[in-house]
């Protein structure tokens, strides 16, 4: 436990730390006592993204960059006691179209994080994979044995990605920890995810919800319990080298999702297929459903959101009109 006296304060390094995830971690650490060098991408109009909406703190500072640059990861390592590693393209058919970004962001990204944290000799490395890796279910629920498949250029890169943290581990005794989070939803959710886009189109007021396939299954965590499975893995001592899933043990189709938010929300509308916002066939997982019996056997987390109760917060922050005018429901975000 991380107490209020600064000369016991730990620094974490957030990477990722202006989107969805990174943002509610950062405010989660902070909450916890500790200074948060947290990681924006640069870019000219100097805006941090989802840390635009946290709260200032002097334990807060926001540093921008990029981590495909060795030397900058290089200078955000040093000083930090934990490195929180989130950054990484996620959008799934962005990366049909675009592989070469996923590689140099995912995987080199990862390796110079990696790299950065051995010379800065930090404490403990949590580096981010995805539920995506496993692929569609071999078997459920998918524990952390459960064969890789890359079924699409982003899940190939976070294979990659993975495989360079644990090399680190395995070659140089980097305290590196694996962090596999299943599928993620909450306040600030970008709007290429199927719950922000559903609820973004009926607070519109479209009556026809333009969706992809309904069939596949997910396994959802409220972003708060994702957050604070990070922190587990982050403070958990003697799990370095380890790949752990952080997920419920239950899976919503995308219908039943669909026609959960219309209950929520009382909306009257129907779904039509958006023939755009479909997979290629050997690309789609259809299911997804963890086991977590390793990360609460090895740790005191455990998931504390219902799905009707985050979807509530989720449809509540979304509605408000000064969050739902930074959406565009109208058109299909890649």
């Amino acid at each position: 436990m991380v107490t209020d006296n600064k000369t016991q304060q730990r620094t974490a390094l957030v990477t990722g730390a202006d989107g969805f995830i990174g943002s509610h971690l950062t405010e989660a650490l902070l909450a916890r006592g500790y200074r948060v060098k947290a990681l924006a991408q640069y870019n000219s109009f100097n805006n941090w993204g989802w840390l635009e909406d946290v709260t200032p703190s002097e334990n807060l500072t926001v540093i921008t960059g990029d981590v495909r640059d060795p030397n900058f990861c290089r200078v955000a390592a040093e000083g930090t006691d934990m490195i929180f590693h989130l950054a990484a393209l996620i959008a799934i058919p962005y990366s049909y179209i675009a592989p070469d970004s996923y590689v140099d962001t995912n995987i080199k990204g990862t390796l110079n994080i990696c790299q950065a944290a051995r010379d800065a000799g930090v404490g403990r490395v949590v580096v981010t994979s995805t539920s995506e890796v496993y692929g569609t279910a071999m078997y459920v629920p998918i524990d952390e044995k459960h064969p890789r498949q890359p079924q699409s250029p982003y899940s190939a890169t976070k294979i990659g990605a993975d495989a360079i943290a644990k090399s680190f581990f395995n070659a140089f005794d980097t305290p590196v920890v694996i962090a596999r989070p299943f599928n993620a939803y909450g306040p600030r959710q970008s709007a290429r995810a199927i719950i922000p886009t559903i609820i973004t189109q009926i607070a519109s007021g479209a009556k026809e919800i333009r969706l992809g396939d309904l069939r596949p299954t997910r396994d959802f965590n409220f972003v708060t319990d994702l957050a604070a499975g990070f922190i587990a893995l982050g403070e958990t001592e003697g799990i370095e080298g380890r790949e752990i899933n952080i997920c419920t043990g239950t899976e919503v189709s995308m219908g039943d999702t669909f026609e959960t938010i219309c209950r929520l929300m009382d909306a009257d509308v129907r779904c039509v297929t958006d023939p755009q916002r479909i997979r290629p066939g050997k690309s789609e997982v259809n299911r997804l459903c963890g086991d977590n019996t390793l990360i609460t056997s090895l740790t005191d987390w455990r998931p504390q959101v219902t799905f009707d109760e985050g979807l509530r917060r989720t449809i509540e922050w979304i509605c408000r009109r000064e969050n739902l005018g930074k959406y565009k429901p109208d058109i299909y975000n890649v």
